[in-house]
């Protein structure tokens, strides 16, 4: 069986034709399979929409969210709740196309694959998003030293062996694609032009973009740690340079250094010292955030 997990937050103008083309794609495949749709906390008529779909297609399962938990605590839960031999991770937005999943079935079917990803090939999207996302990917790949697939995002498939593998992270600051990428196994991929939304607005604002590349990149690489690391090496060479020019200066009866120069030099240190802080901050949130261990959603009811 195939289960596709869809989170969902206000998508009332989409859901209802995203399932049924969805509903199509899936009765090419010849496959049994059952769609988990995560309602996040929706506050328009997604759920409603959801259950009036599931009156006539049982196979359908709506998990309701107590509240709006965020995009990657829905991908957790759909993906804690799949059953099915194949379990397949779209986003609810259409820019994942629903014809692809046949295409994600046959490759990891063909090539005996654990993991299909799904790469973007091009962006069909507002020209600012479209640059803060290549920007990300570009540092990610670089931090992460090529370990993460750049132009990958939630849309995928992997077997039951990958799927037990991505149940056993614990993290309450997760990222999915990063998760995926991390566990290893046999990864396949299928290339696809990401079109953009079909109707509504991106739920996802420019600051909660900003804030899950950040978590990626906290979450896979040292570079947060190693940049300060050479940034105090970096001062304390300037520190040296300083001295050494001081002393010479005071021997060789050349002009003494001024309070300009003296500023500088104070203003420089102390910005290193307070971006030392507030990284060394970001580390000690995300522990504390760990050592809490809340739970990362809660299930208001199962349309089972």
């Amino acid at each position: 069986m195939i289960s596709v997990v869809i989170p969902l937050f206000n998508e009332e103008q989409l859901v209802e034709r995203l399932l049924e083309e969805l509903r199509t794609a899936l009765e090419k495949s010849g496959e049994k399979f059952e769609v988990i749709c995560v309602n996040d906390g929706s506050s328009d008529a997604t759920l409603p929409k959801l259950l009036s779909f599931r009156e006539g297609n049982p196979y359908l399962k709506i998990i309701s969210l107590s509240r709006n938990f965020g995009l990657q605590a829905a991908l957790t839960a759909g993906i804690e709740y799949a059953s099915g031999e194949y379990v397949v991770i779209m986003d609810g937005d259409f820019q994942d196309p629903p014809e692809l999943v046949p295409v994600l079935l046959e490759k990891i079917k063909s090539t005996d694959a654990d993991i299909v990803s799904a790469v973007r090939q091009s962006r069909n999207e507002k020209f600012t998003k479209k640059l803060y996302i290549n920007i990300f990917h570009r540092i990610f790949d670089k931090v992460t030293k090529g370990q993460q697939v750049a132009q990958t995002g939630n849309f995928c498939i992997v077997n039951r062996l990958a799927h037990q593998a991505m149940l056993k992270f614990t993290e309450r600051n997760r990222y999915i694609p990063g998760i995926r990428n991390f566990i290893g196994f046999r990864h396949e991929y299928i290339y696809y032009d990401r079109p953009d939304r079909p109707e509504g607005e991106a739920k996802m604002s420019r600051q909660q973009l900003f804030t899950l590349a950040t978590d990626a990149i906290y979450s896979f690489s040292k570079w947060p740690i190693r940049a300060c690391i050479w940034l105090g090496v970096l001062g304390v060479i300037f520190f040296f340079c300083a001295i050494v020019y001081a002393l010479a200066s005071k021997f060789l009866g050349l002009a003494p250094i001024g309070w300009s120069s003296m500023f500088l030099a104070i203003s420089f240190f102390g910005s290193v010292q307070l971006t030392f802080l507030g990284l060394i901050g970001e580390y000690i949130y995300r522990i504390f955030k760990e050592v809490q261990g809340r739970p990362i959603y809660f299930v208001q009811k199962i349309y089972d």
